[in-house]
């Protein structure tokens, strides 16, 4: 299911004082149901587990915020003129840079790819009152886990904000080739992690990637 964080049912007593305290953004959805019976007995991994997605939800996004200008167009435009699917193949690793370079516009026109870096890494920023939250996440012990739809310019993220310092960025998509929402991405993480779905919180900015909590 998914939930804004005043419609939370459950959350371990820390994590929801935690979230009541640092205001997420407006957009940041959040799901969790109660935990298993196994959660509740074992002594041995401290669950829920947290699965945050990145942009928009944890690190501001350029490509909404400063792409278009990079491009000198209206956002609209720039929608119309790229690739519909190149960027979503670019995220789930099917091509590499040079391969999104030659397709990234439907026209095939020259682009400075350089420059677009650039502007990406020049964008990239924790969001307000994020970093604290993760930083008060980290020092109660919870276990983190990006799970997140990125391409491998994910590594420009950590080498500027450095989010290794309080999450693994163990669920992306362009190393699992499958993109949220596609259920067998969700289960993919669950398997890895060895737990059942309901040992895990999920946070992300976007409705749609709750599709497949919703029965």
């Amino acid at each position: 299911m998914a939930a804004t964080t005043t419609d939370l049912f459950y959350l371990k007593p820390q994590l929801h004082n935690i979230i009541s305290m640092k205001k997420l953004p407006d957009r940041v959805s959040v799901s969790c149901s109660m935990p298993s019976s196994a959660a509740l007995i074992s002594p041995k991994r401290k669950l829920p587990i947290l699965l945050f997605d990145i942009m928009d939800t944890i690190v501001r996004d350029p490509f909404y915020h400063d792409v278009p200008s990079f491009f000198r167009m209206p956002m609209k435009e720039l929608l119309e003129s790229k690739h519909p699917m190149a960027w979503i193949e670019f995220e789930k690793g099917l091509i590499d840079e040079e391969e999104l370079e030659r397709n990234f516009f439907i026209d095939g026109r020259d682009f400075d790819m350089e420059g677009l870096k650039e502007c990406m890494i020049s964008g990239y920023s924790y969001l307000d009152g994020m970093q604290e939250l993760l930083q008060t996440l980290k020092a109660d012990d919870f276990e983190i886990h990006a799970f997140t739809n990125y391409p491998i310019w994910y590594k420009m993220i950590e080498d500027k904000l450095k989010l290794s310092d309080y999450l693994s960025w163990t669920f992306c998509s362009c190393n699992a080739g499958k993109r949220k929402p596609d259920p067998e991405f969700y289960l993919q993480v669950v398997g890895h992690l060895g737990v059942e779905p309901c040992d895990c919180i999920f946070i992300d900015d976007r409705l749609d990637n709750f599709v497949p909590f919703v029965p």
